[in-house]
């Protein structure tokens, strides 16, 4: 949970009014969650996050003008520190790798649940990325379909941060991992922070990327 007396600032961008207007009043049942902008296009995007700079922008990928991908391009170049959530209708392999590829912290569907929803914002805006199971399986055909850079190949994972590993690429959080393990949540925390520093990670989703490329997981 947001730490208390702190309010996550979500922007949200969708071309559909029914749609937008939704997600807001979905949002705006949350305490920690305050809206402090909302657009309709690519350029609306970019212009809330420049003037009003949200912790999380909710992006639509089908916009008018410029689309997300776009979109997210635009904000990685101007050097934006807010998180952006890909929240769309399309599933397919091309717009879920370019979202990724261009800065997405997430990925979620629509008709997510709002628990979904709610979950993925507060991991995003922690600093976190959060991908649902089918855009993770997605991202990770694609990682393992590159070439696996040798400098990966040193990493060594003791046992037990192999067993972790293995249940992050499956988008396992870390109180699922406790409860398949048989130990605490601390423990895999710890595990888990030692993953990142030994594969040079920023989060979840660039762990398991970089241990897909060094070939030490499956999918």
């Amino acid at each position: 949970m947001t730490p208390p007396g702190t309010r996550i600032r979500i922007a949200v961008v969708d071309d559909h009014p029914v749609v937008r207007e939704g997600l807001v009043l979905i949002l705006q049942t949350q305490p920690d969650f305050e809206i402090v902008g909302v657009g309709e296009s690519g350029h609306d995007a970019i212009d809330i996050v420049e003037r009003l700079a949200p912790d999380v922008l909710m992006l639509d990928l089908e916009l008018p003008g410029l689309d997300g991908v776009a979109v997210l391009r635009r904000l990685r170049e101007l050097g934006a520190t807010t998180r952006t959530i890909a929240f769309t209708v399309f599933d397919t392999d091309d717009r879920i790798i370019g979202a990724v590829e261009s800065g997405a912290a997430g990925y979620l569907l629509k008709g997510a649940p709002s628990a979904e929803l709610f979950e993925a914002i507060r991991v995003v805006h922690r600093g976190g990325s959060l991908l649902q199971p089918l855009v993770a399986s997605t991202v990770m055909r694609h990682v393992a379909s590159q070439t696996r850079p040798n400098a990966e190949q040193s990493v060594s994972p003791t046992k037990r941060e192999q067993e972790v590993l293995q249940r992050l690429a499956r988008g396992m959080s870390n109180k699922e991992i406790a409860a398949d393990l048989g130990v605490t949540e601390r423990t895999v925390k710890f595990h888990v922070a030692s993953l990142f520093t030994k594969l040079g990670a920023g989060n979840r989703t660039e762990a398991v990327t970089r241990a897909v490329q060094a070939g030490l997981v499956s999918l």
